[in-house]
């Protein structure tokens, strides 16, 4: 039979030692977590994380790509914004707010309020999926949306979307995650 060797004095080190281990553990996983909560409720909150499902946004966003979005209701024509739609998140530009005339011509040219838009984030011009008539009110408390790739987005064009009411709104899209090579700020 062994004898432990260990005197009282060495045995207590060993327990405090012990003690103080499971402490730090603790108090490390507590951080850990309450980390965890804050940035869910952060991203939940304040800026919720989106993926790209569609191609819609080309060339401005790309599927797969990840984005941020900051919940504000300061949201102005040219701004991208996320809003829900049929239990859906969708992603377009504004192009129209309250009381705007809009105006797509054959060619797919977007005229707001009688003035040609300059749009630079559209590769091509094109009267897409539409069945409203135009020049086209937006309404009050709306916004009219628009994907930037015309000729394949369903938008506010489409009677199946509309315009967007205001409490539909999530936010404005402003910085791209992932893929790396492609993060950044949205102009």
């Amino acid at each position: 039979m062994m004898e432990d060797k260990n005197t009282p004095e060495q045995f207590n080190k060993i327990k405090s030692s012990n003690n103080s281990f499971v402490k730090v553990l603790f108090s490390t996983i507590c951080s850990v977590v309450t980390a965890v909560a804050v940035i869910v409720l952060i991203c939940n909150f304040v800026f919720p994380v989106f993926r790209v499902t569609g191609s819609s946004m080309e060339p401005t966003l790309s599927k797969g790509q990840t984005v941020l979005c900051y919940k504000t209701s300061d949201i102005k024509k040219g701004d991208i914004i996320a809003f829900y739609h049929n239990k859906k998140v969708l992603i377009k530009r504004v192009i129209a707010v309250s009381d705007d005339v809009v105006n797509i011509c054959d060619d797919g040219t977007v005229e707001l309020n009688g003035k040609k838009l300059d749009e630079p984030y559209v590769s091509k011009s094109d009267v897409g999926e539409s069945d409203i008539s135009f020049p086209f009110t937006v309404p009050d408390s709306r916004y009219f949306v628009m994907g930037d790739e015309r000729e394949t987005s369903v938008d506010s064009r489409s009677a199946s979307v509309g315009c967007v009411a205001e409490e539909n709104i999530i936010g404005k899209i402003y910085f791209i995650v992932t893929p790396f090579s492609s993060m950044g700020k949205i102009e």
